[in-house]
């Protein structure tokens, strides 16, 4: 997720979700560190009286041997935020390969009528649109009398039913499906005007604006105030409301949010890329059809390049489409949502893999849900065991490094641990965790996974312990 700014309430929301701060800078110097001392060096930390109310997970073994170097409460559950996405990506790896796809299509289903069929390609955006136009000019096509969007490969709820109100009306809770273009958000930008007047929205997308009706309760402040200013919508879902104050000489704020109806989004947004190859279209209509002449097509990057966006930025959309994805020609009950499926065969894959299944909980791909319940000894299985195929160096690349890249680029800089360890964040209202690979260079590969709950203290204070903890790992030497 991308960084958003702490004031704004919608942004500060956003924040709790895979968002990485800077922590204190640790010393370059390094120390030998022997494994028999290892657990006097995490106990110190864990049980520091700043933390001493937090609920700690800790388990670090050695990555060939599964030799446990530390446990603490490893067995036991812990709401585990977007380290979830690491039980989502390595089932996704496994079942459907480095080299898979997501395919959109267009089909001809009678004089003049069009399908276009969305399989949850999550990197689809405005430039693929154009794509599939182009084609379609390219076959004549300058009229279209109805348009029909299939959205029959996804089926079920938009939203995960357990995630909180205030994550839907985020970008980074956008809603799921068959279709999705540009992530299933919008843009807008928030204006300051003349002070005492109401801030003033600029719209990116006319054809969004004519969705939204607004509740405007802002205010211009003076020069230089502190913006407080939020976007919220009410439970209908088409009115904004705008509340706080943003400074006259406060620069425009850009705010992305989350569409309520995927299908429809989509089919304006592609009336406007045919629009703009001069192709006419009449009619839309959300159905399904059964011809199978394709007439136009575009497809995702590989999956490996997919698992990057998801486990390095911590993208939840990303995470739930590859759930879904794994529902692919699996028989499903009348009652069961793709993602029902989706969440069985990531637990058979895993099984399979030899991750245990009563070592965790799951009811979304993302972590997004706190009703998901993983162990430490769960994330510790799953890295290690992926380590093992022949996909290992896919999955250990689509992991944020320390200091370098991803939700880790700003942590671990100038310390030993810096560039050697590769993990995923995860972070939520009284939750965080890590979890990953350390190649200490004077010591075997380590795995390890820390979870903390139940703590009243910042995503920092704990970010930092972590840290130190890691640290130390990566300075492990054989004594």
């Amino acid at each position: 997720m991308s960084k958003r700014i702490a004031v704004i309430l919608l942004m500060f929301l956003g924040s709790q979700f895979g968002v990485t701060s800077q922590v204190a800078a640790q010393t370059t110097t390094t120390r030998k560190i022997c494994p028999a001392q290892l657990s006097a060096i995490v106990n110190a930390v864990a049980n520091r009286s700043v933390l001493s109310r937090a609920r700690w997970g800790i388990l670090i073994q050695a990555q060939s041997s599964g030799q446990t170097l530390y446990n603490r409460d490893a067995q036991k559950y812990f709401t585990p935020a977007s380290v979830t996405k690491l039980l989502t990506t390595a089932a996704a790896l496994q079942q459907l390969g480095a080299n898979f796809r997501f395919r959109t299509s267009v089909y001809r289903d009678g004089d003049g009528v069009l399908r276009v069929v969305g399989r949850g390609d999550p990197s689809f955006n405005d430039a693929q649109l154009t794509a599939l136009a182009l084609q379609l000019k390219g076959k004549g096509i300058n009229q279209i009398k109805q348009l029909i969007a299939d959205d029959s490969y996804v089926q079920g709820d938009v939203v995960n039913p357990s995630w909180q109100w205030e994550d839907i009306q985020s970008d980074y809770g956008a809603p799921i499906g068959s279709f999705i273009v540009n992530q299933n958000v919008f843009n807008i930008k928030l204006v300051p005007q003349s002070v005492g007047k109401p801030v003033q929205i600029s719209w990116t997308d006319a054809n969004e604006a004519r969705m939204w009706r607004i509740l405007n309760l802002s205010t211009t402040a003076a020069n230089d105030q502190n913006p407080t200013v939020g976007i919220s919508r009410d439970l209908s879902g088409n009115v904004l409301r705008i509340q706080g104050e943003l400074a006259a000489n406060a620069n425009p704020l850009a705010v992305a949010l989350p569409v309520v109806d995927p299908n429809y989004f989509f089919l304006r947004r592609f009336r406007t890329a045919l629009a703009n190859q001069k192709i006419s279209l009449a009619d839309t209509s959300i159905g399904t059809g059964t011809s199978q002449q394709e007439l136009a097509a575009v497809q995702s990057p590989p999956l490996s390049q997919l698992l990057a966006e998801t486990n390095l930025e911590s993208n939840n959309l990303y995470a739930e489409s590859l759930l879904r994805v794994l529902a692919v020609k699996q028989a499903r009950l009348p009652n069961q949502t793709t993602a029902d499926v989706g969440l069985d065969v990531m637990r058979k894959t895993l099984t399979q893999l030899g991750v245990n299944p009563a070592t965790y909980v799951t009811v979304d791909g993302s972590g997004l849900s706190r009703r998901n319940l993983i162990s430490p000894e769960a994330l510790v299985q799953t890295l290690r065991l992926i380590g093992k195929t022949p996909a290992a160096s896919v999955f250990r690349t689509s992991l944020p490094v320390a200091g370098k890249s991803g939700t880790l680029k700003f942590r671990f800089q100038n310390t030993p641990a810096e560039g050697i360890v590769f993990a995923k964040t995860g972070t939520m209202g009284g939750v965080v965790a890590l979890a990953g690979y350390v190649n200490a260079p004077k010591y075997e590969p380590v795995v390890f996974s820390i979870m903390v709950n139940q703590t009243e203290q910042s995503a920092k204070v704990v970010r930092q312990a972590m840290d130190e903890i890691v640290v130390n790992l990566a300075q492990l030497q054989r004594c």
